[in-house]
């Protein structure tokens, strides 16, 4: 009924029965909200909510919890544990709308400094970047590559594309710099070096 109600308002959603596989697409892809019920079998909603504010791919991202359980002392766990908002059942379809697209809201006027994708971190604030735990050395323009690859993974950047967003510049002459940097960049992401994929005849893209 979630679900359904959220593709009908415009969003895209993934549906997980478990904490296992939920985990799992998370390192593949970081999810923009998570609609989380306190009641599951295997790990409960409270140990999922846990566990995501311990990993740091999942620690900043936006949780509504949901439960048919009315006690005051679950909503204040979930709240305390981490969760931005708490909804118990029953409630309306427009109700639990509104509150998706109130913390959709703030994470849009929210400032991201914080990028990841699977075991890689870009922290814009202290502007470093991990790779498996490891701290990479990167060269300016290799890791405002990396940047707009984290900010559009999955999708494929032309050169061009790539040239113009972090060389400013649209010079088709300069497209082997491309591959130079995204080489490099390869070489200094430990464990990580195949994340980056070639798309044939066309640029690049993380994925």
């Amino acid at each position: 009924m979630e679900s359904y109600a959220l593709r009908n308002s415009g969003y895209e959603t993934v549906e997980f029965r478990d904490a296992e596989s939920f985990f799992a697409e998370c390192e593949k892809s970081t999810p923009t909200l998570v609609i989380l019920d306190i009641m599951l079998p295997g790990d409960d909603g409270l140990c999922i909510l846990k566990k995501m504010r311990e990993n740091a791919q999942t620690r900043v991202v936006p949780v509504i919890m949901v439960t048919a359980k009315s006690s005051e002392l679950d909503a204040v766990r979930g709240l305390d544990m981490g969760a931005d908002d708490y909804i118990t059942k029953p409630f309306g379809i427009m109700e639990f709308i509104s509150r998706v697209k109130a913390v959709m809201r703030r994470i849009n006027t929210e400032v991201i400094t914080r990028y990841t994708y699977g075991n890689i971190v870009l922290d814009d604030e202290k502007h470093h970047v991990t790779s498996s735990g490891t701290l990479c050395d990167l060269t300016f323009k290799e890791y405002e590559l990396l940047k707009l690859l984290l900010i559009n993974q999955g999708i494929v950047l032309t050169r061009d594309k790539i040239m113009d967003r972090v060389w400013d510049t649209d010079f088709e002459g300069e497209s082997r710099t491309v591959d130079v940097h995204i080489n490099t960049l390869r070489q200094k992401l430990v464990g990580n070096s195949d994340c980056i994929k070639t798309v044939r005849n066309v640029g690049y893209k993380l994925e």
